[in-house]
């Protein structure tokens, strides 16, 4: 049978990374419990157990079921090699712990989400590693400062909650002349809008919990990069335990099946609220880098193929605005999540920065009456009619 080479993204979303982990006739990956796996042959057991065979030994290193769902992101982002862990936050504190060690020097943006934030503000520097966040999208500030010496860039764009953009091109090519690692989060953007690999990164990571399982039920982290340095990050998870569930690794995988359908909906859908929303008289701004208006918006259009399904904004009536217009949404979980089939909101301050005090996140630029809306898959126009009847109380406020 010829083989078709060059599928789009559509048909990887379903296909790709299953095949060689189906089981007598099945036509769905099955759910691996199995916390051992047996050998008769003791030297074969050997064999896999140093990796000179394919095959699985024990839980906590590899699962059949697990390794679909890495290769299936491996895949869709063109990687070598994936890896998986138990949550996006695992994901993110094994790959820094990984290559990291005392006298370090990591540049990153001020922007990213507030668990990663947490890890450059109070864990590194307590092992002697040093750590300067730049202003997100100055990029001069940021070459400047990778010219004085780094081992480690860490992007996130784009970033959670205020959507803001980096050239990861161009960054890539100020943090490959000091000889240093690229990782950039990419969870906001999915494999289906954006390819950090292809634009020169050493790692691609995703919080799988979002829009990779797209259905709020299962948590999950995916690493993607080479061979070399993925295996490296893996050695790091299997011997510190942060693994990735079978059935949870299930979810993720069923869920993956429609994601291109969901980006399409969600990214098309995402644009017009954030056209409506910029109207408003009670929204004092939007973020959203499909905007014109959006400060980086010619970078994202260049190195993204949508927009994405996230974006936020700010209400002019501040934090008490937002208790009003919260419970007045019909078709939104209240909820600190996103990247779901249903459509979930909530403010910085208790969803992404949950863990950073009013200053910290003032600090950031996240004002207290920022919402974080993330767009399901429902109607446009009946989420637009929510947003309008939700928003009607603070206009006639105003």
């Amino acid at each position: 049978m010829t083989k078709i080479h060059n599928l789009t993204n559509a048909t990887k979303t379903v296909w790709a990374g299953e095949r060689d982990y189906l089981a007598h006739g099945a036509t769905q990956v099955p759910v691996v419990h199995s916390v051992s796996f047996g050998y008769e042959d003791v030297d074969e057991w050997f064999e896999v157990a140093i990796g000179e065979k394919e095959g699985h030994i024990y839980g906590r290193n590899t699962n059949p079921t697990v390794q679909a769902f890495e290769d299936k992101v491996k895949i869709l982002e063109g990687a070598e090699s994936a890896t998986s862990f138990s949550t996006g936050m695992a994901a993110i504190s094994n790959s820094l712990s990984t290559f990291l060690k005392p006298g370090d020097r990591v540049v990153s943006i001020k922007d990213t989400y507030g668990g990663t934030n947490k890890i450059f503000s109070e864990f590194l520097p307590k092992l002697n590693i040093d750590v300067e966040l730049c202003e997100t999208a100055n990029h001069e500030q940021m070459e400047t400062e990778i010219a004085k010496g780094c081992n480690l860039l860490y992007l996130e764009t784009p970033t959670n909650p205020t959507v803001k953009i980096t050239d990861i091109k161009r960054m890539v090519k100020a943090a490959k002349a000091v000889d240093a690692l690229v990782f950039v989060d990419n969870t906001f953007a999915t494999p289906m809008n954006q390819n950090p690999l292809a634009l020169g990164a050493d790692l691609v990571i995703h919080s799988a919990t979002k829009f990779l399982g797209g259905h709020a039920d299962a948590l999950g982290g995916v690493v993607c990069g080479s061979e070399d340095l993925v295996e490296q990050i893996y050695h790091y998870r299997e011997i510190n335990g942060a693994t990735l569930d079978p059935m949870a690794a299930y979810l993720l995988l069923r869920g993956m099946k429609t994601l291109h359908l969901r980006n399409e909906r969600q990214s098309a859908s995402a644009m017009k609220i954030a056209n409506y929303l910029k109207q408003h008289e009670a929204i004092d701004a939007v973020f959203y880098p499909g905007l014109e208006t959006h400060p980086n918006h010619d970078i994202a259009k260049k190195q993204m193929k949508y927009f994405g399904g996230m974006l936020s904004f700010s209400l002019k009536e501040g934090l008490d605005g937002v208790r009003e217009f919260l419970p007045r949404l019909q078709y939104a979980n209240r909820a600190a999540n996103l990247g779901s089939v249903e459509t979930v909101v909530g403010p910085a301050r208790t969803t992404s920065h949950v863990e950073c005090t009013p200053e910290e996140r003032k600090a950031l630029g996240i004002p207290e009456g920022l919402v974080r809306y993330s767009v399901g898959i429902e109607d446009v126009d009946d989420l637009l009619a929510d947003l309008e009847n939700a928003l009607s109380y603070i206009a006639v406020k105003n």
